[in-house]
């Protein structure tokens, strides 16, 4: 009877999860109208944010032309996402956006690509990536998933960064913040309850953190 009542909630609990990582990223870019989405992916949640205009850049081929077919973006470009320097002008969008991507490149390559994203914003630039390095190895056929380095909430700051927590406690979650312990419906729950709680306000225990720099001053 537990574990029945307990499967009812695992998918609300995933839901709550990204509801409150879009609703994070909506509160920080309030005010930008157009968006550039790098590293979008086939899925991206950016369509659903209200925007004005917004470009996607993708470099895996198949997960591009799922985007296409999504319509996720008005525009798309294929490109490697380290060299966004070469396909776009200084002040071009207000925002730009990198959400699970930075930890897919060394360090060298990450820093030069928030460098990047901050030439090419005007107002904002807003990065999503797990709190510290969490290993993940290629998925999909696309070796560009592995993940080579590790960003954590302290390093970020110091970057001038505002960094939020979401995903809760990083030692419950896992490859893909698949939830490390069972039942994940339950452990589901406990995670939302300690966002709110304690990671929420206290980045450098989350998972996962949204950091966002303001680049208009």
């Amino acid at each position: 009877m537990l574990t029945n009542t307990l499967k009812l909630f695992k998918p609300a609990s995933g839901r709550l999860q990204r509801f409150l990582y879009l609703n994070a990223v909506r509160k920080e870019l309030a005010g930008c109208r157009t968006c550039l989405d790098v590293g979008c992916g086939p899925q991206s949640f950016i369509r659903f944010l209200g925007f004005d205009y917004t470009v996607g850049v993708e470099y895996f081929a198949p997960a591009l032309e799922e985007a296409k077919r999504a319509a996720t973006h008005n525009d798309f470009c294929f490109a490697d996402v380290t060299e966004i320097d070469r396909h776009f002008s200084e002040n071009q969008f207000d925002c730009v956006v990198a959400l699970d991507v930075i930890e897919h490149l060394t360090k060298e390559d990450g820093y030069k690509l928030i460098n990047d994203m901050e030439r090419i914003a005007r107002k904002k630039i807003l990065l999503f990536t797990p709190n510290g390095f969490l290993p993940q190895h290629s998925l999909y056929d696309n070796d560009l998933q592995v993940h080579l380095s590790g960003w954590t909430a302290q390093e970020m700051q110091s970057l001038g960064f505002k960094v939020i927590g979401l995903m809760g406690p990083r030692f419950m979650r896992g490859e893909q913040y698949k939830h490390k312990f069972k039942p994940a419906a339950l452990f589901g729950i406990v995670t939302a309850f300690l966002h709110f709680a304690f990671t929420r306000w206290r980045p450098k225990y989350a998972a996962a953190i949204v950091c966002v720099r303001d680049v208009s001053e």
